[in-house]
């Protein structure tokens, strides 16, 4: 059973109700808000943000529920879900224009695109939400070539903290337009998105799995000039080709094991070939799956066994040394997963004040996770990272989507001491009462 008020077709749902525990829960936390309200269009957005003011209840926003940090949900106050804004228009097939709802899927904008031999560079998972990947940057499969999702963005309509709906862009509510390209969601509720999509339909994408046991030296001492040769070869690649180099521990009774994953954004074979061939040379290969795939295949599924816990931690390198790489071998063999995500080529040609994502001359991103099965002691974890910090302390700020926590001088140091106090000001002007504090929140000035 549902109610509806605020604006036409609105749902409001109270605990109990059919609908309420699916919005309720997010892939990392459970919650109990006090009513989730399910709009249709910015009108119920809106209105839903002003009631929540007059109630003084908590704002927590959920696109697709893959916050780490688990901010699309709380325990109390209200969640708005956007599951319903969830269309993908072409609004010029000449300019490739689209229109998308923030609480789109990226998988189903991915297959909506693929009919009219489009796509749009996104993350890596299909059921992330778009408005969550959209406002924190957006790093995925085609960021050399295409650069993040937000360099592709137009146009953003959005709620603001006083139930206003605005338009922004490079010429209209220009600072605002600028925070919501890194900033996250301190700035209102996104309702859609405008972006110039790609004219991509096929690419090359799979993974090279190494031998660890053909690793010049052994797996100990052949793991550091591996990577090193990796990152050579991002620096000198084909842009069309993004890699990811991944460090996976044993887990869940599965082999230790190192894998290339890739994607060449173009269905030319000899091209793709190429450019992959001195990457599959980096070391012995067990196994090779890359293929041509639609772009919406290269999106997986992102499903999570129940209870799992995830720590994560992230950072970025303008230049990947010695130091860090042998950090990050060493928290390989304590237990994290290390992926090395190569980057450059489009990304690297945004200057940094462009956008409020401002880690634009990195050339490797590095992320470090433990899953722990339910139940396992949060200690092990901290045992596993327990060498982050020395390899962060090489790095450069945080890619806030891959936060999985949020003080305050977490949030700070994502960011370039400027470009965060640029993000506070337009906190200030759009938010002044931080009314969107349920995100890697940043505080008005």
């Amino acid at each position: 059973m549902t109610t509806t008020f605020f604006a036409a077709g609105s749902e409001v749902l109270a605990p109990g109700q059919d609908g309420y525990a699916e919005s309720a829960a997010t892939m990392f936390a459970s919650g109990t808000p006090d009513l989730v309200v399910r709009p249709r269009d910015a009108a119920g957005v809106a209105a839903a943000v002003r009631h929540a003011a007059s109630a003084g209840l908590p704002v927590s926003v959920r696109s697709g529920g893959h916050s780490l940090a688990g901010f699309g949900t709380d325990t109390a106050g209200m969640v708005i879900d956007l599951r319903y804004l969830s269309g993908v228009r072409i609004l010029d097939h000449g300019t490739r224009r689209v229109r998308i709802g923030a609480g789109a899927t990226w998988g189903a904008v991915a297959e909506a695109l693929r009919q009219a031999g489009l796509a749009l560079t996104a993350g890596d998972t299909a059921s992330v939400g778009v408005g969550g990947l959209m406002l924190g940057g957006g790093i995925g499969w085609m960021a050399r070539k295409y650069g993040l999702a937000i360099d592709n963005l137009i146009r953003a309509d959005l709620v603001t903290a006083d139930g206003q709906v605005v338009r922004a862009d490079a010429e209209r509510h220009a600072g605002l337009f600028w925070g919501l390209r890194g900033g996250g969601g301190n700035f209102g509720v996104a309702v859609s998105f405008d972006c110039a999509a790609q004219p991509v339909s096929a690419v090359h994408f799979g993974a090279v799995t190494y031998r660890l046991d053909g690793l010049p030296g052994g797996a100990t001492a052949g793991l550091p000039p591996l990577i090193a040769r990796w990152r050579d070869l991002v620096r000198a690649s084909d842009e069309n080709l993004t890699t990811a180099l991944a460090l996976v521990p044993p887990m869940m009774g599965q082999p230790a094991t190192i894998m290339l994953r890739a994607c060449y954004a173009s269905a030319d074979t000899a091209a793709a070939e190429a450019a992959l061939a001195p990457f599959r040379r980096l070391a012995p290969v067990a196994a090779d799956t890359v293929e041509v795939v639609p772009y919406a295949r290269v999106l997986d599924e992102g499903v999570m066994p129940p209870g799992i816990q995830v720590e994560m931690r992230n950072t970025f390198f303008r230049f990947l040394g010695e130091e860090p790489i042998a950090g990050s071998v060493e928290l390989f063999r304590a237990g994290a997963a290390v992926e090395l995500r190569g980057l450059g080529g489009a990304f690297g040609r945004v200057p940094p004040d462009a956008t409020a994502f401002a880690h634009r001359d990195a050339e490797v991103l590095l992320v470090a996770a433990v899953m722990l099965p339910p139940g396992a002691p949060r200690e092990r974890a901290g045992q596993a990272l327990a060498a982050w910090p020395a390899v962060a302390a090489h790095g450069a700020g945080a890619y806030i989507g891959f936060l999985g926590s949020a003080t305050a001088a977490e949030v700070a140091a994502a960011y370039p001491p400027g470009t965060y106090e640029r993000l506070a000001a337009v906190k200030r002007r759009y938010d002044p009462a931080n009314v969107f504090r349920r995100n890697h929140n940043i505080r008005p000035a």
